[in-house]
């Protein structure tokens, strides 16, 4: 069974998608398995599994399951030497959350050395420790943010680890170039995920205003309205990964409808 977003054969492609357990990891995932590509999502907690065999079942193709915390080198070293060859790495993995500064309490910056770890030093020892397994015609695709082109009050750790994503992303485009490894970033917008919602909420809460009426703030400030959903930035990865990009590296596309212009 194909998705409506495949357009690409990866037959023959091996893909490491992280963060995949749910939201746009896992929508990546099954567009690159539906197009043929061999799957490995990865995620920390034991939810991994359960997203594979509802991949695997839908699919009618195996994706393979792997728990690791991004975070431990050796457990990331040890992951990565147990997949072996890839072709094609989604440094999707990440933490949202809210990290006002005035919060006093330690809760708030535990909160914020955290996302940091996870998503500049995580996407780091990933692609640290994946790049030797890479060959010439490599593709590296990081989930960054619309975010990390602008920001909003009380995010400032989520903010600051999109912006460094970026940073990241650009710097070893030009690293790897030599190699014949691209390396690009998908920014998306307002998507329809738990982590968005989550944080939704939490706006909701801090500012008083119903989170219909923020929802409705968010969307009015796109020019194409509505909220997106998973599947619909999908396939821009995969058109990341694929031949006809093979002479893009180092850019940051804006998938947001219209949110932000930059």
């Amino acid at each position: 069974m194909k998705s409506s977003n495949i357009r690409y054969d990866f037959k023959g492609k091996r893909v490491l998608v992280t963060g995949a357990s749910r939201g746009i990891g896992y929508a990546i995932a099954k567009d690159f398995a539906a197009a043929g590509a061999e799957v490995f999502i990865l995620a920390s907690g034991d939810s991994i599994y359960s997203a594979a065999d509802s991949l695997t079942a839908e699919l009618s193709v195996e994706v393979t399951a792997v728990r690791c915390d991004i975070t431990d080198s050796d457990q990331v070293r040890q992951t990565m030497d147990n997949i072996g060859k890839l072709d094609i790495l989604i440094n999707n993995a990440g933490l949202e959350r809210i990290t006002p500064l005035r919060e006093a309490d330690s809760k708030t910056e535990q909160t914020f050395r955290r996302i940091i770890e996870i998503n500049v030093i995580g996407t780091y020892l990933v692609t640290r420790h994946a790049i030797s397994k890479m060959g010439h015609g490599g593709r590296i695709i990081l989930t960054a943010s619309i975010w990390s082109r602008t920001a909003v009050a009380e995010f400032s750790a989520y903010c600051a680890s999109k912006h460094a994503n970026l940073g990241f992303m650009r710097s070893i485009a030009h690293e790897l170039g030599p190699d014949g490894i691209t390396v690009n970033a998908v920014c998306p917008g307002w998507i329809k995920t738990e982590a968005s919602m989550l944080s939704l909420k939490d706006m909701s809460i801090r500012s008083g205003k119903a989170e219909s009426e923020l929802l409705d703030e968010i969307t009015g400030a796109q020019v194409l309205d509505g909220l997106m959903m998973p599947a619909d930035i999908s396939s821009l990865y995969l058109f990341l990964a694929s031949n006809d990009a093979s002479n893009i590296t180092g850019q940051a596309y804006m998938l947001d409808r219209g949110e932000v212009m930059a």
